[in-house]
C-alpha cells in the first residue's frame, strides 16, 4: 500500500467512532438489563405477562454485536477489514437504538392500558 493510500484509509477510519460505539453499546446493554429487571418486578406485582423483557433481551444482543464489531474494528486498525467492521457496528447500533425506542413505546402502552 502506498503512503497516499494509507493516509486516505486513516482519514476514513476514525478510531474515535469505534470507541464511542463501543462504550455506548456497553452502557445500553446495562440499560436493557436494568429495564428487564424492572419489568420482571412489574410483572410479578401486577400479575401481567408481557414480551417486553424478551424484546429487551434481544435488543441487548444487538448492542452486544455492535460492541464486538467496534472492538474488532479497533483491534484490526492496520488491516483493510475495519471499514466493514465499523460500518457493521454503526448499522447494528442504529438498529438497536430504533428497536429500543419501539420497545419503550410498547412498555409505555403496556403500563398505561389496564
Amino acid at each position: 500500500m502506498s503512503e497516499n493510500d494509507e493516509k486516505k484509509l486513516k482519514r476514513r477510519l476514525d478510531p474515535e467512532n469505534s470507541s464511542r460505539i463501543l462504550s455506548a453499546s456497553a452502557v445500553l446493554i446495562g440499560v436493557c438489563l436494568t429495564a428487564i429487571g424492572l419489568i420482571r418486578i412489574t410483572i410479578s406485582l401486577q400479575r401481567k405477562n408481557t414480551i417486553a423483557d424478551d424484546l429487551l433481551a434481544l435488543d441487548a444482543v444487538l448492542f452486544l454485536a455492535s460492541f464486538f464489531f467496534s472492538y474488532w474494528a479497533l483491534r484490526y486498525q492496520g488491516v483493510p477489514r475495519p471499514r466493514g467492521l465499523e460500518r457493521a457496528a454503526d448499522i447494528v447500533f442504529m438498529i438497536g437504538l430504533v428497536f429500543l425506542v419501539l420497545i419503550c413505546l410498547y412498555i409505555v402502552y403496556m403500563i398505561s392500558v389496564p
